[in-house]
């Protein structure tokens, strides 16, 4: 169920952008969640995976009368734009035909703000997944982390919607074009008079 439906309103078409989100809450409060947002490729944008990751806040509480949930840390989320390069790399992992990225030296994203680092992994032991996690260092020395660890089968669901969302990041949304078929439509008619005669 998506947002616009929760609320029950409905909102002007194309103002709601899905996200694709996974919480990983824990009894240690050391847990973390993921919203990955496709952006198609438009004009002379090139698509992306914006990958937004935040860490657990507060531990929650479902036994009582009023149950109260874990909360993630959005206001001091990290945010990393994963473009063609990084998803195909990222796929790469996901796929099997490799162990993590760039052998366990991870993606680094440069920007005037700072560095992050982007580490995705195969992990077997103790527990079988992905460990999906990020660093930022700041300029200003302020630095930052945040992870997640995926099952086996949220890395399968998650590897089918990243490769179906390849040709939108690549090329964005097919768009109807009108286009002058009176030319077509003149030759059929001629054609048409002409074996009528």
């Amino acid at each position: 169920m998506n947002e616009t439906q929760q609320e029950g309103t409905k909102r002007p078409l194309g103002s709601f952008r899905p996200k694709l989100a996974f919480y990983h809450a824990n009894a240690r409060g050391t847990g973390g969640a993921l919203q990955l947002e496709l952006h198609p490729a438009h004009d002379d944008t090139d698509g992306s995976i914006m990958a937004t990751f935040a860490t657990q806040l507060t531990i929650g509480d479902r036994l009582g009368a009023v149950p109260v949930y874990p909360r993630f840390d959005w206001e001091g989320a990290i945010t990393v734009k994963l473009d063609f390069t990084d998803i195909s790399k990222m796929l790469q992992v996901f796929r099997g035909e490799c162990e993590s990225l760039e052998d366990g030296r991870g993606l680094f994203h440069q920007s005037p703000r700072g560095t992050t680092k982007i580490v995705l992994a195969h992990s077997v032991e103790p527990k079988q997944g992905y460990l999906f996690e990020v660093f930022r260092s700041r300029r200003d020395g302020t630095d930052a982390h945040a992870m997640i660890f995926l099952s086996p089968s949220e890395a399968l669901g998650l590897t089918a919607a990243i490769e179906s969302s390849m040709g939108v990041i690549c090329f964005g949304i097919p768009m109807l074009v009108e286009h002058d078929t009176s030319q077509y439509k003149a030759s059929l008619r001629e054609k048409r008079n002409a074996s009528a005669a």
